[in-house]
């Protein structure tokens, strides 16, 4: 299925100051901000520079070992991030308070430490929260934790890992007939849900605008992008649509933020928990280490994919 995406080549419109003004000026335009040409004029380098650092990063990260990826791919997404806010809010960053990380981690492991089950707090401020609220119009619940397990069974191109390694399927694919998409019946066994009770479900966390057909678990898009419709999720590497088979407190989570929370966690423990992280890379003890490879190489070209299909929106 051709969504229109050739990676770090769908930019190239963005590498012109001059477009740049255009798009930002457009962009303030449907937001209602005044002098919407003076803003776009003074952000254009910003948000080119933005995206331009965060290509050079990811490019970087290409060419690197992995014990460096997920420092260098963290940060080029947080670049990335800056570049989507900044055509939302013409005066960020307001204060420093928006710059730090806006979650955060234990710092020393613990024994016998186990990648899937540490976590990530949210924080009050900071990046994480104010992109939640302003990218998704989420408000995020300070104090809130994830695991990183949850988050990884969120990123649909690990589900065949998850598969050969733990006997189970995260997602189920969705088959596609133009704007129609059919959820197949083993998601009713995975819910645990008769039909009727799924609609009453998915009909309560879908997108405004979809809605079932008279035909059994048939989904209707009207005129709606799928990109854009939660909690269906787009296997890049496969290109198909699907939808996770655990429906947890994680189930409608935006796929960009999954990405930028197991970054963070992955570039923290690759820069202070220097034993661990060599001892995983390099003698991989258990199952730990094809997920974190296998993530490093999806989101290498996931993370682009999501900004540019925000951009395009």
């Amino acid at each position: 299925m051709d969504i229109g995406f050739k990676g770090w080549k769908s930019f190239s419109c963005f590498f012109s100051a001059e477009y740049c003004q255009r798009y930002l000026k457009s962009s303030y335009q449907k937001l209602n901000f005044e002098n919407p040409e003076q803003k776009g004029y003074e952000n254009c380098y910003a948000f080119l520079y933005y995206l331009e650092h965060g290509q050079i990063y990811y490019e970087q990260a290409g060419k690197s070992p992995l014990i460096l990826k997920p420092i260098l791919l963290f940060y080029g997404l947080v670049h990335l991030i800056k570049a989507c806010i900044l055509t939302i809010d013409p005066t960020y960053p307001e204060t420093t308070a928006v710059l730090a990380h806006g979650v955060s981690t234990r710092k020393r492991k613990k024994q016998n430490y186990l990648f899937f089950q540490d976590e990530v707090k949210f924080q009050k401020n900071g990046l994480f929260p104010f992109m939640s609220e302003k990218l998704f119009h989420m408000k995020q619940l300070e104090g809130e934790k994830v695991i990183m397990e949850e988050l990884l069974q969120l990123i649909p191109e690990l589900d065949e890992l998850f598969f050969i390694l733990e006997g189970k399927r995260t997602f189920g694919r969705l088959l596609q007939q133009g704007d129609r998409f059919l959820i197949p019946e083993t998601v009713l066994d995975h819910y645990h849900m008769t039909e009727d009770r799924l609609k009453e479900f998915l009909g309560a966390k879908l997108a405004k605008g979809v809605e079932f057909s008279g035909e059994g678990l048939e989904l209707m898009m009207g005129d709606k992008n799928p990109l854009d419709v939660s909690p269906l999720k787009f296997h890049l590497e496969d290109g198909f649509y699907t939808i996770p088979l655990n429906k947890n407190h994680l189930f409608t989570f935006p796929e960009l933020l999954i990405h930028y929370l197991l970054l963070y966690n992955l570039s923290m423990i690759a820069r202070y928990e220097t034993e661990w992280w060599s001892e995983c890379t390099k003698m991989m003890p258990n199952q730990d280490y094809p997920f974190i490879a296998s993530f490093m190489d999806i989101t290498l070209e996931k993370g682009p994919f999501l900004i540019y299909q925000y951009l395009m929106k």
